[in-house]
């Protein structure tokens, strides 16, 4: 009867993000170029759903005593599970109207797509595990407002001293954070996920497909994240490297 009786929040939250991304790019970003407002807006509705799923998801958790990875979702939990597929499903929208002229919006898209599987069949469809989900959603989400910070400062460009400033600010900040959030303390659950899993913990609570399926989502996820870093610290580096090469031979 919870997930018939407040389903209602899932089209609220998706509202909301939609509401958000609409100011962002109609108001906020309105004299940005047009080919940087539609991903200016998607950042503003990531680092609302980033900020606000770690408090929530941290709050679901530690309000219920009897968490666990194979437990009943809480109502919270559930609103959590809901406020998060409600931000991907209006950045999945934001994705099949402004699609990027860089291109990559496929892998975004399949990201999405994967993640809003993962949380609907735990919603929806098992209403259990939802503690392991927020706990992986609060690692993913901490470096939000770094990461959306340094993407939004790129995303004004060079030409913006102020933005030019704050993207060298935070740079090395999100790449380290994001860094041990991504490849240090996200591997370190899954690990421990996946052996309650293997082990039986959910037997009879979760099917062995959905978990089976979850984990294969999260290790995809996590993997490409990883890779992601990597190349951004190798850029990272290249440059500070070629910097110095420069400044030598002047």
């Amino acid at each position: 009867m919870d997930s018939i009786t407040s389903f209602k929040d899932l089209p609220f939250f998706f509202s909301l993000f939609v509401f958000v991304y609409l100011l962002g790019y109609l108001y906020l970003f309105r004299r940005w170029t047009p080919a940087s407002r539609p991903l200016a807006s998607s950042c503003l509705i990531s680092l609302l759903h980033g900020v606000s799923a770690v408090y929530l998801a941290a709050n679901a958790l530690l309000s219920d005593p009897n968490r666990g990875f194979s437990s009943p979702n809480t109502r919270s939990q559930n609103s959590v599970l809901d406020f998060s597929s409600a931000y991907f499903l209006a950045d999945l929208l934001h994705l099949a109207v402004f699609p990027s002229p860089a291109g990559g919006d496929e892998l975004f898209a399949a990201h999405h797509a994967a993640v809003l599987f993962v949380f609907l069949t735990c919603r929806y469809l098992v209403a259990h595990g939802a503690c392991a989900l927020l706990a992986l959603l609060i690692v993913a989400e901490a470096t939000s407002a770094c990461q959306n910070s340094w993407t939004l400062a790129d995303a004004r460009g060079p030409d913006a001293p102020l933005a030019a400033s704050l993207h060298r600010f935070v740079t090395v900040p999100f790449y380290a954070s994001y860094s041990v959030c991504r490849c240090v303390l996200a591997p370190l659950l899954i690990v421990k996920m996946t052996w309650f899993y293997v082990s039986g913990g959910a037997d009879g609570v979760i099917p062995r497909w959905v978990w089976v399926s979850w984990t294969v989502v999260i290790v995809v996820a996590v993997t490409v994240s990883i890779l992601w870093i990597w190349n951004l610290w190798v850029l990272f580096f290249k440059e500070k490297i070629n910097s110095k090469i420069a400044k030598k031979i002047q």
